[in-house]
């Protein structure tokens, strides 16, 4: 089960990418620039322009090209990864990821009807604790494992918020 929204690309997500005045309208120039985001290498100029005809037309109208954009984003956000992730479940998959699909049902089944994932014939997906137990789920095989990325948690929770703060004390230093 899945899907998307009108305007996934919404106001939320645009205001992220474009100019602080945005909502009054963009230049074409400006939308060119943002599929550049996306398509960086400079040979693929051209298809940056087909994705910004599609999306904007000839780019006279700044409102068509505010809107344009937000549609743009929200496609390339969500919608056309969700359309993806659907087809890759609708088309036939080798024989070892129908299996995984089958258990990854049994799991997300079980779930709903008895409050936990395990049942029958099912590696124990243990419940999230203080020991930081998690079921990692493979093609082959399921594993109890701990500490998921525990490595890049610190990074990101500890070691960046620490080097920011740093960073912030080193200025307020040498501002004074």
């Amino acid at each position: 089960m899945t899907g998307v929204n009108n305007d996934e690309g919404g106001w939320m997500l645009a205001s992220f990418f474009a100019p602080q005045n945005w909502t009054e309208g963009l230049d074409r120039e400006f939308v060119l620039n943002m599929v550049s985001f996306f398509y960086p290498d400079p040979k693929a100029a051209f298809i940056r322009d087909v994705i910004a005809d599609e999306y904007i037309g000839n780019g006279d109208d700044c409102v068509k090209n505010r809107d344009g954009f937000t549609e743009m984003l929200g496609d390339l956000f969500f919608t056309i990864p969700v359309i993806k992730a659907a087809n890759y479940h609708r088309d036939p998959c080798p024989e070892d990821e129908g299996q995984l699909n089958k258990i990854m049902m049994s799991y997300w089944g079980n779930f709903p009807r008895t409050g936990s994932p395990n049942g029958h014939n099912l590696v124990h997906w243990p419940k999230y604790g203080v020991e930081e137990k998690y079921l990692a789920i493979g093609l082959k095989k399921q594993v109890t494992a701990q500490h998921l990325k525990k490595e890049r948690f610190v990074f990101l929770t500890q070691t960046v918020p620490e080097k920011i703060k740093q960073q912030e004390e080193n200025a307020e230093r040498s501002e004074l």
